[in-house]
């Protein structure tokens, strides 16, 4: 089982993102401030788990959490901003939308900027050594998967119902049919060259 969390701090908040190698979409991410006492055998990093499991605790972590959050930065922020910045935003973001302030964050990854003075650790693959990061990664997974199939209606020529984003084949093949839409990111390369796409 993972540890509960990085510091000695009691109000430790993990924070993860979701989304950030995608051709469209948010970058989403999560905040978790969990209770001393909670366990969870099969809190991993969500990229680990299918999407059953992935439901079930967020439900779990939902409902027993002492503070969570999620946020999303939409693809014209992304494009201003560029995507690394754009995840330390939404990361600001989610932690800001806690009703707790918290007195430590536990970030995954190896970057992020101080938010507010609040002391900051950044721990690579976080998400599975701790399960506030863990936690925070998959409420931001599961929300941001959420959102792709909930667009996908609007255009299901790009099959975000399957790929939420990410460059797959049957994305880019949408693509090279339909060109991109509102919801892609631009500053990002939609198209690979090494991929036939010909029709």
């Amino acid at each position: 089982m993972l540890k509960l969390k990085y510091s000695k701090f009691i109000l430790e908040c993990g924070t993860d993102e979701s989304g950030r190698g995608c051709l469209a979409g948010p970058v989403t991410a999560g905040a978790v401030i969990l209770p001393a006492n909670y366990k969870n055998s099969q809190l991993n990093d969500s990229k680990q788990m299918g999407h059953k499991l992935r439901l079930a605790l967020a439900k779990d972590i939902r409902n027993n959490a002492i503070a969570y959050s999620i946020a999303h930065v939409f693809p014209k922020k992304i494009d201003d901003i560029n995507i690394l910045n754009a995840s330390i935003l939404a990361m600001h973001m989610a932690i800001n939308k806690l009703k707790i302030i918290p007195e430590f964050i536990a970030v995954d990854g190896n970057r992020f900027k101080s938010y507010q003075m609040i002391p900051h650790q950044t721990i690579i693959k976080g998400d599975e050594k701790y399960m506030n990061i863990a936690a925070a990664s998959i409420l931001a997974k599961t929300a941001r998967d959420a959102y792709m199939t909930e667009i996908h209606t609007e255009f299901p020529y790009y099959q975000w119902d399957k790929n939420k984003g990410y460059p797959t084949f049957g994305h880019r093949s949408g693509i090279k049919r339909h060109g991109p839409c509102k919801y892609h990111r631009q500053s990002f390369k939609l198209l690979a060259n090494e991929i036939d796409l010909d029709f």
